[in-house]
This record gives structure tokens, C-alpha cells and sequence, in this order.
């Protein structure tokens, strides 16, 4: 599959890339995709969470009234979690999600994600971007230049480039990763992906 390259003031040239159909056009795997985004999006999960349980509410421990006798339900102690004010029952505790899966199933997942999106037309390769100093301003006339205003962004770079991420980064709809930081969730989650000639060479290198 071949794509021409857009440069950065958004002009068409003359100049194509060449897509690998390792990558790029392999018959995607929805369940690896399923795996890698669970899995991306578990990672990302604090665990934090936490209900008082019986015995850490504050509370008297008497009985409140006796066993039998008084033709209700037997009842203990107030901090029951079968009574208002009482502890949760089986609570949620501080937890790890975190799980692994194999890398050659990952690398199978993004080939897919970047199948998809390929086989959509939505991947655009642009020349490298050079920011002299970080502007926001010059990103979004990028953007502007490659009619992608509204649209949800993921750059992809060959390489890490600070002007390029700090000008990108107060802009809510537009991601901006290196080649060898990229995961399938983002790249399913924009609506266009743009690639640079050099992240194409480096992701290709990675994939195979």
C-alpha cells in the first residue's frame, strides 16, 4: 500500500511512502485488540478504592436487644451491614488490575489497529514537523493546514521531539507519541492518525 506525503503547510508532493503489509494490512484479530485495550486500560486504573467494612465503623458492639422473644429478626451488633449506619458487605479493598499479556500477542493488536485504520483511510504521512520554539499556535495551524481542526488526533513521531509534544499539549482532541510508545487504544481511539516518514520506518522496524 502506498500513501503519498502531505507535507507540513498541508501541500500534497510528490514523494510516497510504501505501507508493509506486515503491519499494515495483515486480516486483523478483534480478540488481540480486545486483550491489549483491556489490558492498557486496567494498567491505567489506581485501585484506590475503598468501603468501610463491620469492623471499621465506629460503633457500640452490644447487642441491641435480646435473641429471642420479641417476634422480629435476631439482631446484633448496630455496625451490621444489614442495618443503616452499618459496614459494607464485602466491600471493595485496595486492589492491583494490573495484568501481562505475551508481546507477541500485542505486537499482533497493534499490527490489527493500524490494519483498521489503514484499510479506513484514516492514516495521513507527513513530513517530519520542525518547531523552532514550543508554540501552540504553530500546532494548530498544522491542524488548520491539514484540515483536521476537528478532528480526535493521534501524531505518531519517529523520534521524541519536546517542541513538537509541549506546542500539542494544551489541545484536548490531539495526542502526540514517539514510535516506540504507541499502543493500540490510541490508535483506535483517534479518528485520524498521523504519521510521520520517520515513525513509519521505526514502527515497522518494531512490528516485524
Amino acid at each position: 500500500m502506498k500513501l503519498k506525503v502531505t507535507s507540513a503547510k498541508g501541500a500534497a508532493t510528490t514523494k510516497e511512502v510504501s505501507l508493509s503489509k506486515d503491519v499494515f494490512g495483515i486480516e486483523p484479530n478483534d480478540h488481540a485488540i480486545y486483550l491489549d485495550v483491556k489490558q492498557h486500560l486496567a494498567n491505567k486504573r489506581q485501585g484506590t478504592h475503598k468501603a468501610k467494612e463491620r469492623a471499621e465503623i465506629t460503633g457500640s458492639t452490644k447487642k441491641i436487644k435480646k435473641q429471642k422473644g420479641t417476634g422480629g429478626a435476631r439482631a446484633g451488633s448496630i455496625k451490621s451491614g444489614t442495618r443503616v449506619g452499618g459496614g459494607r458487605i464485602f466491600g471493595p479493598r485496595p486492589r492491583n488490575y494490573r495484568f501481562k499479556l505475551n508481546v507477541k500477542l500485542k505486537r499482533l493488536a497493534r499490527k490489527s489497529a493500524f490494519s483498521y485504520k489503514a484499510g479506513a483511510k484514516d492514516i495521513m504521512v507527513i513530513d517530519d514537523p520542525k518547531f523552532g520554539e514550543i508554540k501552540t499556535k504553530d500546532f494548530k495551524s498544522l491542524l488548520s493546514n491539514l484540515k483536521l481542526d476537528n478532528e480526535k488526533v493521534l501524531m505518531i513521531l519517529g523520534e521524541k521531539n519536546d517542541n513538537v509534544y509541549l506546542s500539542s499539549r494544551n489541545l484536548k482532541k490531539v495526542k502526540v507519541v514517539t514510535a516506540d510508545s504507541v499502543n493500540t487504544y490510541d490508535v483506535l481511539n483517534a479518528s485520524k492518525v498521523v504519521m510521520t516518514k520517520s515513525s513509519i520506518e521505526a514502527i515497522e522496524k518494531i512490528l516485524n
